[in-house]
């Protein structure tokens, strides 16, 4: 794994943790289904080799 990509999923995982402890209800849940597809997009251009 390159560092870029585990850089990217950390900062992922910090927001993430952030948001925990900062929101509440439905704007939390929101910047959740963000990160997630952020996450997802990553590790998509990730194995594809971009």
């Amino acid at each position: 794994m390159t560092y870029r990509f585990l850089w990217a999923l950390g900062v992922y995982a910090a927001l993430a943790l952030m948001a925990t402890f900062t929101l509440d209800g439905t704007l939390r849940a929101a910047v959740w289904i963000l990160l997630g597809g952020l996450t997802v997009k990553t590790c998509i251009a990730y194995k594809a080799g971009w």
